[in-house]
């Protein structure tokens, strides 16, 4: 099989090119600039060189908030733009399948308008290309962009929005509902499809990092104090199989799958880290007096700057709900599988140490 990944410098795609290559796929991995030799060392892969938004796209002289996509006659599969020279969409015409897994992360007020371009438009890119090459997409959305959990229930693919008070409506949460909206819209219009929800991934290969940059942050210095709330931890390499089998899978079109793991508290989750990166574990939870605070702190901070930083109310309010989920139907229709958290922390921290932490810092798991 021949696959176009996106956001393949990425956690979840650079492990979903590694095992594709594993197994024997032909790989495209699309990518804005030259990345470093060492993100796809040793793969044998075909770089595609495009941003996800073409910069037309972005500055089309509409008025801020209207974007490409959104005026009367244009749908999720329909496009007035011309196909011919963009290298997307050839390489897409190319592929047998797509797997979509470029995303902006930014669990903040602000950057609404960049979030909603990057994840919603370029998702529409993505989502036209298919419809008009009749290829499988593989859309990743996430857990935030589906129903919450609570300390009671666990959710699932069914269970409504605003179960729990909903998501907060930060940019991340509303651009990636957005996106998964595209690739729901464009199913009646030919799209082949099937949407996975990845929960807090961790794993080797986060080479930026991405949510590595939580442990990152517990072995900077002690965090006495954890976030209330709670989280899925799994490993990307389990999420990216799932993924892959979701590609081969003869699934219902459109079907939705959630991709978790372990359901933990972030004390739990703060704990561990902590041991691994050589750092005191946090002695309690915040309660909501602080976090109320922590948040208010954040704003101020990032309306001084002019530059919201990742700690502000909205990550603050994110981070005080409970993002459990059960991969029940993933583990029944896809033979999804969810190995030990003990083996996923590890290896992601040994990761993370090795690439981003001094040494004399670094401690054996």
């Amino acid at each position: 099989m021949r696959v176009f990944v996106t956001g393949g410098t990425g956690l979840l795609g650079n492990t979903v090119i590694r095992q594709l290559s594993e197994r024997g796929d032909a790989v495209l991995a699309l990518v804005r600039s030259e990345p470093d030799a060492e993100v796809f060392a040793g793969l044998d892969v075909e770089l595609v060189h495009s941003p996800l938004v073409p910069p037309t796209s972005q500055s089309d002289g509409r008025p801020e908030g209207e974007t490409i996509g959104e005026s009367a006659g244009e749908s999720a599969g329909e496009s007035t733009a011309d196909p011919t020279d963009d290298p997307v969409d050839q390489a897409i015409a190319e592929c047998d399948a797509v797997v979509h897994a470029a995303a902006m992360i930014h669990l903040g007020w602000h950057q609404m308008d960049q979030s909603m371009q990057v994840n919603r438009e370029g998702t529409r890119r993505i989502v036209q290309s298919c419809v008009r090459h009749a290829k499988k997409l593989a859309a990743i959305g996430t857990v935030n962009a589906i129903a919450l959990g609570s300390p009671h229930t666990i959710a699932d693919e069914t269970t409504p929005l605003e179960h729990a008070g909903g998501q907060i409506p930060c940019a991340y949460v509303q651009s990636k509902r957005a996106s998964v909206d595209v690739v729901r819209q464009a199913i009646p219009e030919g799209l082949e499809t099937v949407i996975l929800h990845p929960g807090f991934m961790l794993g080797p290969w986060d080479w930026k990092p991405s949510s590595g940059r939580m442990m990152l942050e517990v072995g900077s210095g002690w965090k006495p104090i954890a976030p209330s709330g709670g989280c899925s931890l799994c490993d990307s390499r389990d999420v990216a199989a799932g993924v892959i089998a979701a590609l081969d899978a003869d699934c219902p079109n459109g079907r939705e799958y959630i991709l978790a793991g372990h359901n933990w508290s972030y004390e739990k989750l703060w704990t561990e880290m902590a041991k691994r990166m050589g750092t005191r574990p946090p002695i309690r939870s915040a309660g909501p007096g602080i976090e109320y605070l922590a948040g208010l702190a954040g704003d101020f901070w990032g309306r001084v700057t002019g530059r919201e930083p990742d700690f502000n109310s909205a990550g603050v309010r994110m981070s005080s709900q409970y993002h459990w989920y059960s991969s029940r139907r993933a583990e029944t229709e896809l033979g999804y599988r969810i190995r030990d958290a003990q083996e996923t922390l590890d290896a992601a921290a040994e990761w993370i140490r090795d690439r981003f932490v001094l040494p004399s810092k670094a401690v054996a798991s």
